[in-house]
């Protein structure tokens, strides 16, 4: 592992020598992702972008491009655009990223199965925001907002999340 990876163990969340709380899939750590499993898939995954919702905070990361409305993220296998961020309307299975709760104000991006997508084998995998401590996510890697913001300023594209 390199110093400027982000590590999910079994208990924590480690990066640049902290150690954070954090949850992940509902069915724990799989080294067989697929679509709708709820797992968190085991791995390294590159850090290959951030959004953020300009309209609730400032710019994380000079590289965070902002939610708009109307930006979705297709989950659908059957969507030709699936695990990619795309605009409503939009025809196919989706989830909004401009929600109305707090918990994709911030998302960092990796590559799980992006960009060219294996349908069924399971669409994003983000780092956001926990709904509260302890609560499983769909897959995703979850963290305490003011951990999350404090991750996000210091991460690198050439960051890793290294799931164990």
């Amino acid at each position: 592992m390199r110093p400027a990876d982000l590590v999910v163990t079994p208990t924590a969340f480690r990066f640049l020598g902290r150690r954070f709380p954090r949850a992940v899939g509902r069915n724990g750590v799989t080294d067989d992702k697929r679509e709708g499993d709820r797992a968190t898939p085991r791995g390294s995954h590159r850090i290959v972008g951030m959004l953020y919702r300009p309209d609730r905070m400032a710019r994380p990361a000079n590289w965070a491009l902002p939610i708009r409305p109307g930006d979705l993220w297709s989950d659908d296998p059957a969507d030709a655009d699936y695990n990619l961020m795309v605009r409503a309307p939009h025809g196919h299975s989706h989830e909004a990223l401009r929600r109305s709760d707090p918990l994709y104000d911030l998302v960092i991006l990796t590559d799980w199965n992006w960009p060219q997508a294996i349908p069924g084998r399971g669409s994003a995998i983000f780092l956001h925001r926990w709904r509260k401590a302890g609560c499983p996510t769909a897959g995703c890697v979850a963290l305490h907002p003011d951990h999350l913001l404090w991750i996000a300023a210091r991460i690198r594209l050439q960051s890793r999340l290294v799931v164990l």
